[in-house]
């Protein structure tokens, strides 16, 4: 569904490739994971919207989800999770094999789960924050703000905008919803990541668009060479920061995702 004319008020949503610029140059927000923010002057700019893209079993909800959990165990940085295309409680159970126990952040008004995706399927759901209009972007962002004003949110993760398409008749319509979405979670001030599904390893993202209306793309590989499959990522683009310009390999263990700054990877 398209939502012709918008009652989102109170932000200036203009189709500028440049997106949003909140937060300085000097502000950072660590990842906390290991490894990763030496490749980017020690952590993401902070207010501002990230794509993780990446191929199936590249490690993407991971990788963001990661970086949630530690915002709070770490910064003390509440979090806001929407998932569009999984039930939350897989997530919680899949995560627990990391050692992220996301069901006691949630006690502790620390971490909140937006489920976005059981009114789209129609399914029953118990969660606490439930989003009843899937289809309608507006609806969606007003959600966010009320849960951010709920829990102090500082971080904001949106798993997986691949769903956008849903509510996107146009190319057009489809670009102007995802900057929609960037700006928002920028001006609210939220430092957040966009996962995307890509299904070409020459692309860096689902659609074609998203690496130019967010502040930066970081790149997950989950590639097959020699018989093995072996996972590396790339800081593809970061606006208004030094970063590598190599591709870095990285494991996931019991402990998450871990990066190797020193090792190079070449296809």
């Amino acid at each position: 569904m398209v939502v012709e004319d918008s009652d989102f008020s109170g932000f200036d949503f203009d189709d500028d490739e440049d997106g949003f610029e909140g937060g300085s140059q000097s502000e950072r927000v660590p990842t906390g994971i290991k490894g990763f923010d030496e490749l980017c002057g020690g952590g993401l700019l902070k207010n501002r919207s990230y794509l993780v893209s990446g191929n199936a079993g590249s490690g993407k909800s991971t990788f963001s989800i990661q970086y949630l959990h530690n915002g709070v165990v770490e910064y003390d940085e509440p979090g806001i999770l929407v998932v569009t295309e999984e039930d939350p409680k897989n997530i919680r159970e899949n995560m627990k094999s990391y050692n992220m126990d996301l069901k006691k952040l949630e006690q502790h008004d620390k971490l909140a789960i937006l489920d976005s995706q059981s009114a789209k399927v129609g399914i029953p759901t118990d969660e606490e924050y439930v989003e009843v209009d899937p289809f309608d972007m507006d609806s969606t962002l007003k959600r966010i703000v009320e849960i951010k004003e709920d829990i102090g949110a500082k971080r904001c993760v949106f798993d997986s905008t691949t769903s956008l398409g849903f509510v996107s008749d146009t190319q057009k319509q489809l670009r102007i919803n995802f900057l929609k979405l960037s700006a928002t979670l920028s001006a609210i001030g939220l430092t957040s990541l966009l996962t995307s599904e890509v299904l070409d390893k020459n692309r860096m993202s689902r659609f074609d668009m998203e690496e130019f209306v967010t502040e930066g793309t970081i790149r997950l590989y989950n590639e097959r060479k020699e018989g093995v499959r072996s996972r590396s990522i790339e800081v593809y683009k970061m606006r208004g920061s030094d970063h590598s310009k190599k591709i870095n390999p990285f494991e996931i263990s019991s402990k998450g995702i871990e990066v190797h700054p020193k090792e190079d990877v070449y296809f």
